[in-house]
């Protein structure tokens, strides 16, 4: 283990389909969401991968955290936290942002499929040995093993969960195949973007607030320890209406971080609170595939083909 990054903890750690790209797909606009009285941005349907995308408007994003928020996440972050102080480095910031749509839930099994039909991309899938070489052996390789694909679909009872074992440059793969498919401009969110669509513009610590609220996500705290459907909790939506942008899964970002790394945002379903919250940040090596990695897309703002 590496001590200036996340240093995964173990248990004794822890508290209690679109057709293929043939053609394009109409895309009807128009249903405007809100979330307690909260006009958050416009759901569009029929883009590949059965993609719904909420706008982000333009304007201001609190990122980072303070000296309040690193303790609070101390607190809640479990003994390995503290022990490697994974918080210290976060800072805070205040900045603007243009417009841009992100994917209202992280990209599906099935919707990954589509992709992997359209191109020929490899499936997700990672070998014995490629596991013990990437390290950070939290999990044992037999965990990884339901997620495996051994053709081009998915395993049947997870075509709903968020796909995992993709690497960065797969994720950026699938996110500017969609776009092309709609004519748009399509990848992942870099750091900043991703913080604003899960924490809103008051900066709170959580999508939902500044409380820790196990029942509203998918973690170590409440299980089932292991990926759920991408639409599980929606009591842990953000204050744009994203879900799981705490819990489930960790997410990669369009930001580089050390050498040959990129960030991942979010938490997985094995992390505490203090991970969870939307200033919480590491890195890992691009080419990393992982049963806690997995990913969303951003678009230009532009509506319209």
């Amino acid at each position: 283990m590496e001590q200036h990054i996340w240093y995964r903890r173990t248990r004794q750690d822890s508290v209690p389909h679109l057709a293929r790209a043939r053609r394009l797909l109409p895309i009807t606009w128009g249903l405007l969401l809100t979330w307690g009285g909260l006009l958050l941005g416009v759901t569009i349907w029929g883009a590949p991968g059965e993609a719904e995308t909420i706008l982000v408007p333009r304007g201001p994003a609190v990122l980072g955290s303070d000296e309040a928020e690193k303790a609070f996440g101390y607190e809640i972050g479990g003994a390995a936290a503290r022990r490697w102080k994974w918080f210290d480095r976060e800072r805070r910031r205040e900045i603007e942002l243009p417009a841009y749509r992100i994917d209202l839930t992280l990209v599906t099994q099935d919707a990954y499929g589509q992709f992997v039909r359209a191109t020929g991309h490899p499936v997700p899938y990672i070998s014995d040995a490629e596991y013990q070489h990437q390290g950070f052996l939290v999990h044992p390789y037999e965990e990884a093993l339901p997620y495996l694909w051994h053709t081009d679909r998915p395993p049947e009872r997870l075509s709903r969960h968020p796909v995992v074992l993709v690497s960065q440059p797969s994720a950026e793969a699938y996110c500017a195949w969609r776009g092309a498919n709609v004519h748009q401009v399509c990848r992942l969110p870099t750091e900043d973007e991703w913080e604003k669509a899960a924490r809103g513009t008051d900066g709170r610590y959580f999508p939902w607030g500044n409380a820790w609220e196990p029942h509203r996500l998918n973690s170590e705290e409440t299980g089932p320890y292991r990926t759920t459907p991408v639409k599980r909790y929606p009591t842990g939506r953000s204050p744009f209406g994203l879900y799981d942008m705490a819990g489930n899964l960790f997410q990669w970002t369009a930001t580089p971080g050390r050498p040959g790394r990129m960030i991942l945002k979010g938490c997985s379903w094995d992390d505490l609170g203090g991970i969870c919250r939307s200033a919480a940040r590491h890195d890992r090596k691009a080419r990393s595939r992982h049963i806690l990695f997995g990913f969303r897309c951003m678009c230009e703002a532009a509506m319209g083909g």
